[in-house]
């Protein structure tokens, strides 16, 4: 019988997050499967727990470690950041992430702390839809030499670097000069990172399952500095000019940054390879704004069992 690995991920360094990382090891375990845990959270996870074997998520076969292509589903307990660590850990691979939510908001995540047991057991099962999002794929240039190559989930973003300075930017479409400004930074977001950093900034809400890419200015010192959504074929790009007088950062999930010298050029597109996320239930994508930002719906009066123009109209 091939081992099936279940890859649990954690932030380990808050005690509530941690029980419930005991807790999902321990159901694994008497499954008769092996949990998986990453290197950042073997020690705190291992001394937590009274007994049972914990294997680690790495490329060291020798060592005993599980390669990411091994692994058939990541268990994430925590809030959208654990899950955005998550999707660092099994990029390569094919595997998708099951969020529980132990944080805030938890946009990504499919299920909250009350379901856990719930969640473990159909992840067992292997009873869940799998949803794919979109990410991007990042470059930065200068003088025509890509000097860095990263990728996004939720948004890249283009910051200055000194809280005093401003950045002077030409932002682009297809190849194209679109305007110059000055601004605090650009962010250029999917889907997904449309109620992150993005809708922070003032951006729109786009559906999950609409394919586009973001494109929104951060404080810019302009008339025609507004939002944009462009399709998903569609490059964008930040360039910062010669004449900025702060030097600037990319952020990436704001997790992976890299220091931008003047003249360079970050350029975003769609990657070819997606985030998949396990998803237990189905549902309206209006009803997780709805549920997450706690919205108004008080004396609606529309269809209970179905869209509008379906049976229940």
């Amino acid at each position: 019988m091939t081992a099936r690995h279940i890859l649990v991920v954690a932030h380990t360094g808050r005690r509530e997050t941690l029980d419930a990382a005991v807790t999902v090891c321990g159901l694994l375990r008497d499954a008769g499967l092996v949990p998986v845990v990453d290197a950042e959270a073997v020690d705190d996870l291992q001394g937590a727990m009274s007994d049972g074997e914990l294997h680690v998520l790495g490329a060291d076969t020798a060592a005993g470690q599980i390669g990411v292509g091994d692994i058939e589903l990541a268990i994430v307990l925590g809030g959208d950041g654990t899950i955005l660590r998550a999707a660092e850990l099994v990029r390569g691979g094919s595997a998708p992430l099951l969020g529980i939510n132990l944080g805030h908001v938890g946009f990504l995540a499919e299920s909250e702390r009350d379901d856990l047991g719930a969640a473990v057991g159909r992840a067992l099962d292997r009873d869940y839809l799998v949803e794919e999002r979109m990410t991007l794929s990042v470059r930065v240039k200068l003088d025509n030499e890509i000097i860095h190559e990263t990728w996004a989930l939720n948004e890249a973003t283009v910051e200055k670097a000194s809280r005093e300075r401003m950045l002077d930017v030409v932002i682009e479409v297809d190849g194209r000069p679109l305007s110059s400004f000055g601004c605090d930074g650009v962010v250029m977001a999917t889907p997904t990172g449309s109620t992150a950093y993005a809708f922070s900034a003032g951006g729109p809400i786009v559906w999950p399952s609409l394919d586009a890419l973001l494109l929104v200015p951060l404080s810019a010192h302009a008339l025609f500095a507004r939002p944009l959504v462009v399709g998903p074929n569609s490059s964008l790009a930040v360039e910062l000019l010669d004449r900025t007088p702060g030097l600037g950062i990319l952020w990436c999930d704001g997790r992976r940054a890299f220091d931008l010298p003047i003249g360079a050029r970050v350029v975003a597109r769609r990657s070819s390879t997606p985030v998949r996320l396990a998803r237990l239930h189905q549902g309206p994508f209006t009803d997780r704004l709805v549920n997450k930002f706690a919205l108004p719906v008080t004396g609606w009066r529309g269809p209970v069992d179905g869209p509008e123009g379906g049976a229940a109209a």
